[in-house]
């Protein structure tokens, strides 16, 4: 049996640094901290050489200090988005509601993700059997996520 790994979760796009804030946004997660010696990411890009039009390349967060949960690095990329992502994340923005207050829940926090740029593509209401409810979204460069 192979053992159990870590997963990072990487984005192409066309801002990183937006990106990685907007997403840091979402998941509660922060900006990865400067190496070791480095007071901030300035000094250590002034330390390496990495000129100033490629200061935004490239940007990573992660959960806070004592949480888990996967690595998120954003990559800047020449194309933009042009088909339907095969995978997208499920955010779980309601756990442990249902019914009208778990649509409520997720319809507060679509609310707040669309003041940061995001926008609803569908709302799916609970049918009260199978269908739990979510709202399928996008984030500003267009990568699609639901709110469940």
């Amino acid at each position: 049996m192979a053992a159990v790994r870590d997963v990072q979760i990487t984005f192409d796009c066309a801002d990183p640094g937006a990106q990685s804030t907007f997403w840091c946004e979402v998941m509660g997660y922060r900006t990865d901290p400067p190496p070791p010696g480095f007071a901030d990411w300035d000094a250590a890009l002034d330390a390496w050489g990495v000129p100033q039009e490629h200061r935004n390349d490239r940007s990573a967060c992660g959960p806070p200090e004592g949480e888990r949960g996967p690595r998120m690095f954003f990559q800047k990329v020449p194309e933009g988005k042009i088909a339907k992502n095969r995978v997208h994340l499920d955010v779980r923005a309601a756990p442990g509601l249902e019914g009208d207050d778990r649509m409520n829940a997720l319809q507060a926090e679509a609310d707040r993700l669309i003041g940061l740029g995001a926008r609803v593509v569908r709302r799916v209401d609970s049918d009260g059997r199978m269908e739990a409810g979510f709202i399928w979204m996008e984030d500003p460069e267009g990568n699609e996520f639901c709110l469940d």
